[in-house]
């Protein structure tokens, strides 16, 4: 029973101690999104979004996502300005002469597209997940210019916002020869029935930045240049399923200088490449998968879209409301820090700490400086507060527990702590004498049980 005692009074000094040095968790103060990016005169879409997994499946709802009339007017409603809708034709048309698509599916789509404009949103339709003219090109390549010459006679009198995307993600034996060839093929099909449409085209090895440079456009003033950006990929497809050997998780993207530099270098490659050829870009898919930590995804996100605003890039966030979601269709409502990341203009300031309460993190202007002051209540703590970590030549140090950072990018400053060694040595010696005091009291209870 002593022993018992004994134990019981030492868990309790054990458990005051780690109580004192409970980690707390790091606030946020969160702007409103209030600033409209003004896209180029000669690009009416500036903010997009696409509506991934649901027509691209082999059928709609096979992937977790039917699109809902009302999906529209939400993306509307936040800011969006444009939807990208993916469409895997392939699945609902003859195999055979003359592949011709299915009046129901085109009713389908119809519906969709004719929600969408309704809402005032760019719309574009694309061929998505047409694999096998990927690498059986001579036996689907008649009928990939049918799919298109379908397609177009049957929108021709829609409005002009609606855009025609040419084919998701070249790759495989579309090489660049075969690929430039196909594309000017493809757009004298459409110019047949659409003289004037815009047309989205992309490079090969799946869109990719640095396959701008091989691709051989039309002499045609209606083309806009689409890439794909999910840099860098170890990131972005962290814990991706059906990306082979998957990507393990757990990486992080902080908005290192490093990490900042490898965007914006690749980035200026697209920009460079559109100011010598006169082309108008858009980077139809950028986001980063679930599977990596929302605060990284919220850094990485603003900063890849504030970047390409910087150089006039339009651009469509991959995805509305599936793995990459910036809006949950269970609870009905977006995610508001990817939201933010998205549509506010701004960049995210957080602090990285194992203890303590920080001000001023959030999301600020670029440009503006954001105050983070340490909210120090407990005094008694065995850490205490030593430095910040991380700063720039632009950031401020007010006082020894308050700095002003200065807003380029998304940034993360490190809290360090270090050990408070008066108040552990107190803890120790009162610990000690506690135990000794027990001990005293053990021993002589013992004494008199042996003397009686």
């Amino acid at each position: 029973m002593h022993k018992s005692m004994s134990y019981i009074v030492f868990c309790l000094i054990l458990l005051s101690i780690v109580s004192l040095t409970t980690v707390i968790p790091i606030s946020s103060n969160n702007a409103d999104c209030d600033k409209e990016f003004k896209s180029p005169s000669d690009l009416k879409m500036s903010r997009g979004i696409n509506i991934g997994n649901a027509l691209e499946a082999p059928r709609e709802g096979e992937w977790g996502v039917y699109i809902m009339d009302e999906y529209f007017s939400i993306i509307k409603n936040a800011g969006f300005d444009t939807v990208r809708i993916p469409i895997r034709w392939s699945a609902h048309a003859e195999e055979k002469p003359p592949f011709k698509i299915s009046e129901a599916f085109f009713n389908r789509v119809d519906h969709v597209v004719n929600v969408s404009l309704k809402q005032n949103l760019i719309t574009i339709i694309n061929i998505h997940h047409y694999e096998e003219i990927m690498y059986e090109l001579e036996k689907h390549r008649e009928r990939l210019i049918s799919l298109w010459r379908q397609i177009a006679e049957h929108y021709k009198d829609y409005p002009e916002s609606l855009y025609f995307e040419l084919l998701n993600e070249p790759h495989g034996d579309l090489t660049d020869d075969i690929w430039n060839s196909l594309v000017e093929e493809l757009v004298k099909t459409i110019r047949e029935s659409n003289p004037t449409r815009k047309i989205i085209i992309g490079p090969t090895d799946w869109n990719s930045v640095y396959k701008l440079k091989d691709l051989r456009l039309p002499k045609d003033e209606n083309i806009i240049v689409t890439f794909h950006f999910y840099t860098p990929f170890e990131f972005t497809h962290q814990g991706a399923e059906w990306v082979k050997p998957t990507p393990p998780t757990g990486v992080k993207w902080r908005g290192s200088e490093a990490e900042r530099r490898r965007i914006r270098e690749e980035l200026d490659i697209a920009a460079k490449w559109a100011k010598e050829n006169n082309a108008i870009l858009l980077m139809g898919e950028f986001g980063a998968y679930s599977r990596a930590d929302i605060e990284s995804r919220i850094r990485w996100t603003s900063f890849v879209a504030r970047e390409a605003e910087k150089r006039g890039i339009a651009w469509c966030y991959w995805e509305f409301c599936s793995g990459f979601g910036a809006y949950d269709p269970v609870k009905k409502e977006w995610r508001k820090e990817l939201l933010e990341a998205l549509v506010s203009g701004k960049h995210y300031v957080s602090v990285e700490s194992e203890y303590g309460e920080f001000s001023g993190t959030g999301w600020y202007e670029e440009g503006s400086y954001a105050l983070i002051r340490l909210m120090e209540k407990d005094t008694l703590a065995l850490d205490v507060f030593d430095h910040f970590e991380g700063l720039g030549q632009n950031d401020r140090i007010i006082d020894d527990k308050t700095i002003e950072i200065y807003v380029d990018g998304p940034r993360v400053i490190k809290a360090v702590w270090r050990k408070n060694i008066i108040m552990i040595s107190i803890f120790v010696a009162i610990s000690i004498l506690i135990l000794l005091a027990f001990a005293v009291i053990i021993f002589k209870k013992k004494t008199k049980i042996v003397k009686s």
